[in-house]
């Protein structure tokens, strides 16, 4: 008999997500692929079978019944190296202050700018270890991370070499995103800084990071402005991605859409035109619904009815100084309460479709023969139980990489 280092056996249901390596789109999005009393053997860090009854030889045996096994966590929009916290904006908001109001009352992202320029390399990496280390205990196995926070060529690049070295040293593989235009520091021009963005900094970028991003938004970076950003970021190689439609309508579907982004996010206030053309495209949607909830709106984006039209929809943290929250048990939560996606959708959309928004779909997101062994164990007999019992950690194990975390 053949002998594997894993084996996790009896799982009440064994959600694997399998099918074809695309985006998975309308009632596709509801089809977990569940095998009752499902079992997984693993070696050498990749999942070699999958099915039920299966008899293997395993060095650790791991029995899961009454339990649900499903993919890690992907975790596709996080902020995830900066300092300096905005706790004190929570009496802002409560006193109905809205999100440019705190930026012009020094708040916001220049706030964290200003704390993450003066930060060293190492206080960066230590303070974000600790915030990964929280992702990784509410089962997130992978994430992307911006820069954005320095505003600055020398503590933009700082920022990508933190994430990069905490690839290399962290169980959770980071995918790197160059946000140069997150903001236009103060006291300089738009165009300046643009034309700073483009000829000093991408490239310097292009072999630190993945994608490229703009936060295209009104007091920020223009459609036009934005447009030109990413053109010129694919010229050096980095697959664009777009902050769209989040405060206002930018048009910033249609953007996504036009220069072939891999995904559009945020989306509060995508027009009908923006979620046509992204659906043509397969422009991934990105929804964040910490956002909204943290900024106390009463709007979310329209899930459902992107969902509808045909729209691939990824979930993600949005992990940042103002929607600090590591956990994506919460993010599924949310969005079913508040943005009517169904608990098969949003488990898809922070699995398999997450893992399409960073391009890894080949690799991860789904359990499947060849495919990375990124699995975790919930003390939940079923995947219904994640957003009806919210509020905690439902987390038992990790597997990443063949190897068990509890």
């Amino acid at each position: 008999m053949k002998t594997i280092d894993i084996l996790i056996k009896n799982a009440n249901e064994l959600i694997t997500l399998q099918g074809e390596n695309t985006p998975r789109k309308k009632k596709e999005m509801n089809n977990l692929q569940i095998i009752k009393n499902g079992c997984i053997a693993i070696k050498d860090g990749k999942i070699v079978d999958i099915g039920k009854n299966l008899k293997y030889d395993a060095i650790n045996i791991i029995d899961a019944s009454g339990k649900t096994v499903l993919p890690g966590f992907i975790d596709p929009h996080t902020h995830l190296v900066f300092a300096g916290s905005r706790e004190f904006e929570l009496d802002w908001k409560l006193n109905g202050l809205s999100y440019m109001d705190i930026k012009k009352k020094g708040g916001g992202i220049s706030y964290t700018v200003n704390h993450t320029r003066k930060a060293t390399f190492d206080e960066l990496y230590n303070q974000s270890k600790f915030r990964l280390d929280a992702m990784f205990q509410h089962g997130t196995t992978t994430c992307e991370a911006k820069s954005g926070y320095g505003l600055d060529t020398e503590t933009e690049m700082r920022i990508l070499d933190v994430q990069n070295k905490l690839n290399s040293n962290h169980a959770v593989d980071i995918i790197s995103t160059f946000l140069g235009a997150h903001a236009v520091p103060e006291n300089q021009k738009v165009t300046d800084y643009v034309d700073l963005v483009i000829d000093e900094m991408l490239p310097l970028a292009k072999n630190k990071a993945v994608f490229c991003d703009v936060f295209c938004e009104k007091g920020f970076f223009s459609y036009d402005q934005s447009k030109q950003i990413l053109n010129a970021g694919k010229k050096h190689g980095l697959i664009p991605k777009v902050h769209a439609d989040e405060l206002n309508d930018m048009d910033g579907g249609v953007l996504a859409a036009q220069v072939d982004a891999i995904s559009a996010e945020h989306l509060l206030k995508i027009n009908q035109k923006g979620i046509k053309a992204m659906a043509e495209k397969n422009v991934i949607g990105v929804m964040l619904p910490g956002t909204p909830f943290c900024l106390m709106m009463k709007e979310y984006a329209p899930a459902r009815n992107m969902i509808d039209q045909g729209v691939p929809l990824a979930l993600a943290t949005d992990l940042n100084p103002n929607c600090y929250v590591e956990n994506m048990q919460f993010m599924i939560q949310l969005a079913c309460f508040n943005m009517s996606m169904t608990p098969a959708e949003a488990i898809t959309a922070a699995t398999f479709n997450a893992a399409c928004a960073i391009n890894k779909q080949e690799e991860i997101g789904s359990l499947e023969k060849g495919k990375q062994a990124d699995i975790q164990i919930l003390n939940i007999k079923n995947h219904s139980m994640i957003p009806y019992h919210f509020g905690m950690n439902h987390v038992e194990t990790v597997i990443k990489n063949g190897k068990i975390f509890s």
